[in-house]
């Protein structure tokens, strides 16, 4: 069976695993103190553009948010999100046990509107009950969201204006980051760091073992985030590990590259879909694609190849996923393709 479930039911990267064992035998004090971390802290910097920035290591995507919203909201605060978006939906309640609400707001595509969260915020600050309700102090958003669309340049200034003018911080889940990099809708680095005041740059889907790459372009989250990271399980004692890997990724242009396997072969699939006139239920420029199958089709395609379960619609057919990683072959996308012409 070939796997096109997910994007990280593989191990890792070559390179990453020649490296791991290459420092095998090394010494390093622990906790992220290693030359290893700091290295890649310099490197991450320096591909966003952003000198003055806190660089940390996690070890995985529902960790981290957990963990950066824990650090930016007081109390009384929730945290403004799509209802589609990964921490409504998919990480078992993580922020409202850390004892943060999650408000949920309506989407496309998984995306949050502007306007949409402009009138939200002002709704909930003009409620009579104001002293008595959740109190928005942050906005998630993911890139790419959760079916596999991207906010353009525009759209994440546009977001980023609003939170600014209402005096909310801006959060970006990158667990993806690297496949939407590669999808080339115009946005770097550099614009993540300008328009958030946190995001992260995610190693787990994108060719790590594991780990997540916190950047803080905000000076007010940066005093103390090591000891919540601390308290809540965060810190990993062999932070070398995680060093290595990130210092891994970005040399030679190596987080990118992972990233363009994907969408290219993700894209391949996407032209053979269409046309066989398969019905996309998202249209993604991503690794990620969601297509509309009857249980016959299903049956056909699970014969070889193991895809995601999405959605039921109700009727004859469901949506399924296709996801493809850095670690897809093109022979792998070959045999799915012809199984799909022979639908």
């Amino acid at each position: 069976m070939i796997r096109f479930d997910c994007d990280y039911n593989n191990g890792c990267h070559p390179r990453i695993l020649e490296a791991l064992a290459k420092t095998n035998g090394e010494q390093h004090p622990g906790y992220g103190t290693d030359t290893h971390c700091a290295r890649a802290r310099e490197l991450i910097r320096e591909a966003c553009n952003a000198p003055e920035a806190d660089v940390h290591f996690l070890v995985g995507g529902t960790q981290t948010n957990a963990v950066v919203i824990a650090a930016a909201l007081r109390p009384w605060e929730g945290v403004l999100s799509a209802e589609s978006g990964h921490i409504a939906a998919h990480e078992t309640g993580a922020v409202e046990a850390g004892g943060h609400k999650v408000l949920p707001l309506p989407q496309r595509d998984g995306k949050l509107d502007p306007e949409t969260l402009r009138a939200a915020i002002a709704a909930l600050r003009a409620d009579p009950n104001f002293e008595h309700i959740v109190q928005p102090g942050l906005v998630y958003i993911s890139q790419p969201t959760e079916y596999g669309a991207l906010y353009s340049r525009g759209e994440l200034e546009a977001i980023s204006a609003v939170c600014r003018a209402a005096g909310l911080l801006l959060f970006l889940d990158g667990a993806r980051l690297g496949y939407a990099l590669a999808a080339d809708e115009g946005l770097t680095l550099p614009d993540y760091a300008r328009c958030c005041d946190v995001f992260y740059i995610g190693g787990t889907k994108l060719g790590c073992l594991f780990g997540e790459a916190v950047v803080i372009p905000n000076d007010a989250l940066k005093p103390c985030f090591r000891n919540l990271m601390k308290q809540r399980g965060a810190l990993l004692a062999k932070g070398r590990l995680l060093g290595v890997q990130f210092e891994t990724m970005f040399t030679d242009g190596l987080y990118l590259d992972c990233g363009r396997t994907a969408v290219r072969t993700a894209q391949r699939i996407k032209a053979a879909l269409l046309e066989k006139g398969l019905p996309l239920a998202f249209d993604s420029p991503t690794n990620q694609l969601f297509i509309e199958l009857t249980r016959a089709q299903q049956a056909a395609l699970e014969r070889d190849f193991v895809l995601g379960r999405w959605d039921t619609t109700g009727g004859e057919t469901d949506v399924l996923r296709i996801c493809t990683s850095w670690s897809t072959t093109e022979e792998q996308t070959d045999k799915l393709i012809k199984a799909i012409r022979n639908l």
